[in-house]
């Protein structure tokens, strides 16, 4: 038997709230599938299993937040799936009355199983998404239970309930949000509690009108949003915890440029590069050169990643920041580096990363050109010991062989922990980033 816990998907995340589960008792798992979905502070993440085997028991319900590490679910790890446990018998008061129809009637065909007889949580799950009542569904299972197969072939019953999951579900009822005038982001059109949160800030017509005549002044007042909470109190740690330096170098990007505009010559617009892939590369790429910024502070002493997992930057839509990371990023090539990235940080705005994306960056880098921002400063995310700022690429005069000329240029910024390094290692780091854009067709 192994246990499937709450994981711990950041250093600033002490809970997680289950979304749904994505699978049900007696279904056969494999190491890395989703199994479900859980929403954080900052964001909707899908979180894989760990282990492979038989789902033995799901522990948790949909709606409930747990502190990390909760037991969730027990995973059966052996050759042979566990017996389900017969479903309790209900109480002869309780009983349905007898079938009426001829066909309920009829020898060979089972009677219309209570809820008690459904044997997953995932069926009624699936049953309540869709608007069935199971009262009405007939059972082909053992003992006429309903399985997953009989909803699924089931028309809905009622096509004007309002899909959403438990979360968004109670946070419209305690902020007076109408769901049905809400357009849901999640899979089928199901609305998240990121939905419920963003229509808080949205015109009153979106609002019950009655709970919002009944709101008093005080609730009008701008709401704090978890995500920003999250942030705020991960970076007071780490002002108060890590003794930060800075160091900043401008870079002159002209071979650079010229070497991607040759290489986008012969490909196809989609696959064109871009900038910032090859200043991430280059980042990645000193990162496995200079080891001593590549790592984690733990138990007041520096442990040096074996990999690279660069942890990017990305603004939320609705609010907030995540930095999902890029595993292997320094041994990637720039075409897979490219697409990699787009898919992450589509993943991040949708609410659909998973959650060995958002698992022990060794080093982030915080781009933040594409706002118009020369030069950043930022601060660095504990246990990590560095962060690298990147800004816009933009046009500076140089002077190259004693004339003045112009050239793209960028101005890279890095925080570190003075606890791990000293501003030789931070300026052996920045170095390495600009000799590697220097010979572009290395990266």
């Amino acid at each position: 038997m192994a246990d499937f816990t709450m994981p711990s998907l950041g250093a600033d995340m002490d809970e997680g709230t289950l979304v749904e589960w994505l699978v049900g008792p007696g279904d056969t798992v494999t190491k890395g599938d989703v199994v479900a979905v859980v929403e954080t502070a900052k964001s909707t993440i899908e979180v894989e299993c760990f282990d492979s085997g038989t789902v033995g028991a799901l522990l948790v319900e949909p709606g409930t937040t747990v502190p990390v590490g909760t037991r969730m679910a027990v995973i059966d790890s052996g050759a042979e799936p566990p017996a389900r446990a017969p479903a309790p018998a209900p109480a002869p008061a309780k009983q349905p009355p007898a079938p009426t129809s001829a066909l309920q009637a009829a020898p060979g065909h089972a009677t219309t199983p209570t809820r008690d007889a459904v044997s997953t949580p995932l069926v009624r799950h699936l049953a309540e998404q869709k608007g069935i009542d199971l009262s009405s569904v007939h059972g082909s299972g053992k003992g006429g239970r309903i399985t997953r197969s009989d909803v699924e072939h089931t028309p809905a019953e009622r096509p004007h309930r309002v899909k959403a999951s438990p979360l968004a579900r109670r946070l419209a009822l305690s902020s007076g949000v109408d769901l049905s005038a809400l357009r849901g982001t999640g899979r089928g059109g199901t609305i998240r509690a990121e939905d419920v949160r963003a229509a808080t800030a949205a015109p009153a017509s979106r609002t019950v009108e009655s709970r919002e005549a009944a709101r008093p002044p005080s609730a009008t007042a701008e709401p704090t949003y978890p995500a920003r909470a999250a942030i705020a109190a991960l970076m007071s740690r780490a002002n108060r915890e890590i003794p930060h330096y800075y160091l900043s170098t401008t870079i002159d990007l002209a071979v650079a440029m010229a070497w991607m505009r040759d290489r986008n010559a012969s490909r196809p617009v989609a696959e064109r590069l871009v900038p910032a892939a090859l200043l991430l590369k280059s980042v990645a790429l000193a990162a496995r050169q200079v080891p001593e910024l590549n790592g984690y502070w733990k138990e007041e002493a520096f442990v040096p990643s074996p990999a690279v997992r660069l942890g990017v930057a990305v603004s939320l839509r609705g609010g907030g920041l995540v930095a999902p990371a890029l595993a292997d990023a320094d041994t990637m090539p720039l075409p897979e580096l490219m697409a990699t990235l787009k898919g992450l940080v589509s993943r991040a705005r949708s609410g659909r990363l998973r959650a060995s994306e958002t698992a022990d960056p060794t080093l982030t880098v915080t781009n933040l050109g594409d706002q118009g921002v020369e030069a950043v400063f930022g601060v660095i995310y504990p246990p990590q010991v560095a962060l690298v700022g990147l800004g816009r690429v933009t046009e500076r005069p140089v002077a190259v062989d004693g004339m003045l000329t112009v050239h793209p240029t960028v101005t890279a910024t890095l925080a570190a922990d003075h606890r791990a390094s000293d501003g030789g290692t931070g300026a052996r780091l920045l170095t390495a980033i600009d000799r590697l854009l220097q010979r572009p067709e290395e990266l």
